[in-house]
């Protein structure tokens, strides 16, 4: 069995995409950010019955699912830091027999069903799978094993995520896959860059439907 852990926030103004708040203000930047989890909700929607969401805060998992519908099987996040949860969701999902789990958040609405089935497919010749973003985080981990203590020590919302997980890794002597290089939606340049990038997908698409 394999496990796909979509980690997701209530969108309540004040406590979603708070760079992009500075900006927009609060209730823009949540209005977008319900945008983005939306849409990867969809774009990933071909995965569901592998699919849990991880709901942050706890006590939203109703609001959540009146917003997204009883059709998705839902937990609350558990732990107090970033790290702690992520440690907790995979090791759960391995309890419930995963073999292979690969988290991923909801501020890369880009991502597509194919690339996570890439990663799954990447951890059969890898302890752990990740996709790098340019600002030095990550927007996938996959774990092809239980290793909580990959999560341990990790500088949470810095640009030394990604580096000092892949130096955690070899610490802890995992075998490591990169994925592509992506981004998150997280300044107003990314949100013109997605938009961009859907409208030539669009393009495209109406291209090949008349072909």
């Amino acid at each position: 069995m394999r496990r796909l852990l979509i980690f997701l926030k209530y969108p309540t103004p004040g406590k979603v995409k708070t760079r992009l708040a500075a900006a927009l203000g609060d209730e823009a930047a949540a209005s977008l950010y319900r945008a983005c989890a939306e849409l990867t909700l969809e774009r990933l929607r071909p995965l569901q019955r592998k699919t849990r969401l991880c709901v942050e805060p706890a006590e939203a998992l109703t609001r959540t699912a009146a917003w997204i519908g009883q059709d998705w099987s839902m937990t609350p996040q558990r732990g107090a830091t970033l790290g702690d949860r992520l440690a907790h969701a995979t090791g759960e999902a391995f309890d419930e027999g995963a073999r292979g789990v690969i988290v991923v958040g909801t501020d890369s609405p880009w991502l597509s069903e194919r690339e996570v089935e890439q990663a799954f497919a990447a951890l059969e010749r890898a302890d752990v799978v990740i996709g790098p973003t340019e600002d030095g985080g990550y927007y996938l981990i996959g774990l092809a094993r239980p290793a909580p203590a990959l999560f341990d020590g990790i500088p949470w919302s810095t640009p030394q995520v990604c580096a000092r997980t892949l130096a955690r890794a070899r610490a802890l002597g995992l075998r490591v896959r990169l994925l592509r290089t992506g981004y998150d939606v997280d300044r107003l340049e990314d949100v013109e860059r997605f938009a961009a990038e859907v409208v030539r997908e669009r393009a495209r698409t109406q291209e090949v439907s008349h072909a």
